[in-house]
């Protein structure tokens, strides 16, 4: 088969197009993708309460009620720790500046650079970390207000579910309904699923990180634990950026050498009983995407939606490879960000650990 010059020019252009348009739109795009990954979360929730003879609008109403919950819950506890640290901000202060003597004495007898030289970078990186704290300030600005959009379109996407549902299956001629219903579903079932083993790896890990640091003593342990879980949001890097923040408090605060060993060894632990166990039995294979396209839409979606994109970007990827599994014509997309299929007879690692514990109960 021979692509000609120009549908290879059309496709590059129609991608660099959605690119841009998504990026330059992500004001609007995004608090509406995000109010729609969660609504799929509360979707069973909405449906289990309306079974019960509840009216949909209450319904919706205890959804949202349960995600202020959760929301007002994480922001006492983040504050409660921010003000404990705060406290502690003199004997920081202290700890930080002798380190920092030492670290000068160090480069100066052994790499012969002047205090003075030593002094100017550091001040350099002072003025771009100010700068750094400055524009953290002014994005925190705009996050009530994405908040408060995120809220409203899960309130009335929950609401409306049924009328947006029945206006894409219109959009699709009468012989291809049932696919585009198949599709539908499919997309809303990824979503949760993703979502809900995402909550309890999380919830495990609080667990795990929470017991570890504590025994090694790790400073402000449940504070970091609960740190490194939520950062679970972030694929692949959250949990080392929480780790290596709960070494640099502790090495700050006077932790030896020993503690700081101690932390690593618990993080490392705490991956392999995350990879190797919790991650089959959880997620298992609900988001069957392959390694190499998870970390490409993580890194699009981090340029394009920066953090935002990041959290939604293995749902969103996952929900097109379900509708190129179900097009004909864009199925070996589907079969390229999929994951590789086992050989024939074969039974995958995520069966077995499924099989081990299904015989341990």
């Amino acid at each position: 088969m021979k692509f000609s010059t120009n549908t290879v020019l059309k496709a590059m252009i129609l991608l660099f197009m959605t690119i841009a348009g998504l990026y330059y739109a992500q004001d609007f795009l995004m608090p509406l993708a995000v109010g729609g990954v969660l609504a799929t979360l509360f979707l069973p929730i909405s449906r289990w309460l309306e079974s019960k003879g509840v009216p949909r609008a209450v319904a919706v109403l205890s959804c949202l009620l349960i995600i202020l919950v959760v929301l007002a819950g994480i922001s006492t506890l983040i504050g409660w720790q921010i003000s404990a640290l705060t406290d502690d901000m003199t004997l920081i202060k202290q700890n930080l500046t002798a380190t920092l003597d030492s670290i000068q004495d160090y480069i100066l007898k052994h790499a012969g650079m002047s205090l003075e030289k030593q002094s100017e970078i550091l001040n350099k990186q002072q003025s771009m970390f100010a700068g750094l704290i400055t524009g953290t300030a002014g994005s925190l600005a705009n996050v009530f207000t994405y908040l408060i959009l995120i809220l409203v379109y899960v309130v009335f996407l929950l609401y409306y579910r049924g009328h947006i549902k029945q206006f894409l299956l219109k959009l699709a001629p009468s012989e291809k309904r049932n696919e585009m219903n198949v599709i539908v579903n499919s997309i809303a079932k990824v979503s949760q699923q993703y979502l809900t083993g995402l909550s309890k790896m999380i919830v495990c890990l609080w667990l795990m990180y929470g017991v570890g640091f504590s025994i090694v003593g790790a400073h402000n342990a449940l504070f970091f634990a609960f740190l490194c879980g939520i950062l679970e949001i972030i694929p692949f890097v959250g949990n080392i950026t929480g780790t290596i923040l709960t070494v640099l408090v502790t090495a700050v605060h006077g932790g030896s050498p020993g503690t700081i060993l101690a932390i690593l060894c618990v993080y490392g632990a705490v991956q392999f009983i995350q990879g190797w166990v919790l991650e089959p039995i959880i997620v298992g294979g609900q988001v069957k995407i392959n390694g190499l396209f998870s970390i490409i839409a993580l890194i699009a979606g981090e340029l394009v939606w920066g953090i935002p994109g990041i959290f939604l970007a293995i749902p969103l990827i996952a929900m097109l490879k379900i509708i190129c599994d179900n097009i004909e014509a864009l199925r070996p997309y589907g079969f390229l960000i999929g994951e590789t299929e086992t050989a024939a007879g074969k039974i995958s690692f995520t069966e077995k650990i499924k099989k081990l514990f299904k015989k341990g109960n």
